[in-house]
């Protein structure tokens, strides 16, 4: 098979056309039975290509014959691994995975603080005891970047009984770490480095990119394929190193243990075809969209009250590299924050980015689609609600940019807060309480509270705040806010 092949999109495209009788779920049969409303939406040939696993001639059978498995090998080239696995439980499933396989190590693990909430969750499944490494902070935009390698050597010597460490790169903002400096120091110490990579999976197919984790020596990577690549949301891989740290059968133990016996051929057929348009075309994809966003930074910087981070500040503490299709702007000159300046976009222009913070607002590129045509249509959509925004600004003369705060005390570990005896407590009567559950302000789903930290006077106000200005709040059983649940006393 070559780069240009689509193995598992061509299987199920013939089975389909031979229109056999579907004795076999999904129940619509191929679309027959399906909601008139549900055939509308979307359209006859994706319910005639909803087909099941385990069908003789797609997915079973010899290597020549299981185009399943011969999908997951081209991307495994395509992408430099030693194996590659298809997910359909989003990159969250891949960051599980990843650490109940460091579980098969050993317990302890060194962890980035500011990691997405299913890598809490991962750890919270596999019982990992964490040593927590802070972030850099850019302390002027109050965004947390990426871990030096000086931090992950301090601390897995502060955690002598880890068996592993995890990073992301890049991160939601786009920051890159020096993922080669990291491997070597983590390899320096015997222990393999995850990277959850989710917002990366594009880095491979461009010269003009940050260099991606695998090809820096990382030994697990979570990759998100469809946030910027372009396959179907909820669709993502798991890519193993060539460094031999972790077994391979380990890795596909647990996969198999987490993931759907009805996996869907929809998702998996768009990582198929993601990877061959990335594989075939992504360099010359991805120049395109770098010209359409050096032309918007230069007419972003244009309008009063917004400015542009730049791929110049890598090199800044934590930064060694910046991801340019994560497009950030700076709202503060407008006098009102990111969260409000993203709601003006919404409400008044039909505009919709990824991220808002206090500081910044996020628009985040793929490398395919017409990124000239979205910069034409985002550029004077922010001229104007930058205007009504200094407008409003002025007027109420803003909101006060504020720090996240420090997080609260690691009590007990995560897993034991989690699964332990538990009770609710109205959220005004948390302060100084464990935590049972994670607290992870959505956007960017890096959780402010784990289970097993103490609840503090700052983070709780935080939290508030940030829904008050539009956020919202993954992790808490109580999603009104009106209680907490913290470890019984």
């Amino acid at each position: 098979m070559e780069q240009r092949d689509v193995p598992y999109v061509d299987a199920l495209l013939a089975h389909a056309a031979r229109d056999p009788a579907r004795l076999y779920v999904p129940g619509h049969k191929g679309g027959q039975g399906a909601d008139p409303a549900m055939r509308e939406a979307l359209g006859e040939q994706a319910l005639r290509l909803d087909i099941p696993a385990l069908i003789p001639g797609i997915d079973v059978g010899p290597l020549e014959r299981n185009y399943f498995q011969q999908a997951q090998r081209l991307a495994a080239d395509a992408w430099g691994a030693a194996r590659t696995w298809f997910l359909v439980g989003g990159a969250s499933q891949g960051n599980h995975a990843a650490l109940l396989a460091l579980r098969q190590l050993g317990r302890s693990v060194v962890m980035q603080r500011n990691v997405h909430s299913s890598a809490i969750d991962g750890m919270i499944l596999a019982g990992l005891e964490p040593t927590f490494v802070a972030p850099e902070v850019d302390a002027e935009l109050g965004i947390a970047h990426c871990v030096t390698p000086e931090a992950l050597e301090r601390a897995l010597a502060r955690a002598p009984d880890a068996v592993g460490a995890m990073v992301v790169s890049p991160t939601y903002f786009g920051a890159c770490a020096d993922v080669r400096a990291l491997a070597e120091v983590a390899h320096g110490r015997g222990v393999p480095l995850i990277v959850d990579e989710a917002w990366g999976a594009h880095l491979h197919f461009s010269p003009g990119l940050p260099d991606a984790a695998l090809e820096s020596g990382a030994d697990l990577v979570i990759s998100s394929t469809h946030k910027i690549v372009g396959s179907l949301t909820q669709s993502a891989m798991l890519h193993l190193g060539e460094g031999g740290r972790f077994e391979e059968a380990t890795v596909d133990r647990v996969v198999t243990l987490l993931e759907s016996t009805s996996p869907s051929s929809i998702l998996t057929l768009s990582l198929d075809a993601a990877r061959r348009q990335a594989a075939t075309r992504g360099e010359e994809l991805i120049r395109g969209t770098l010209a359409a966003l050096r032309e918007a930074h230069e007419r972003i910087r244009a309008i009063p009250g917004l400015d542009v981070l730049d791929p110049p500040r890598a090199g800044t503490p934590g930064v060694t590299g910046w991801d340019p299709l994560r497009l950030v702007i700076d709202v503060r000159g407008t006098g009102i924050t990111g969260h409000r300046f993203a709601e003006l976009l919404r409400d008044r222009e039909d505009v919709f980015v990824e991220l808002s913070t206090e500081a910044v607002v996020v628009a985040a590129f793929g490398i395919g689609g017409d990124a000239h045509a979205l910069v034409q249509r985002l550029v004077p959509a922010l001229e104007r609600v930058a205007q009504a925004a200094s407008a409003e600004g002025g007027a109420g003369g803003g909101v006060p940019f504020a720090v996240p705060p420090e997080w609260g005390p690691l009590e007990m570990t995560p897993r034991d807060a989690f699964l332990g005896p538990s009770e609710a407590v109205p959220f005004a009567e948390a302060e100084g309480r464990i935590a049972a559950e994670s607290l992870a302000a959505y956007p960017p789903g890096i959780p402010n509270v784990l289970p097993g930290e103490r609840l503090t006077a700052e983070t709780l106000e935080f939290i508030e705040r940030t829904l008050e200005e539009g956020g919202y709040l993954r992790g808490p059983s109580d999603r009104t806010l009106k209680t907490l649940r913290v470890v019984a006393e």
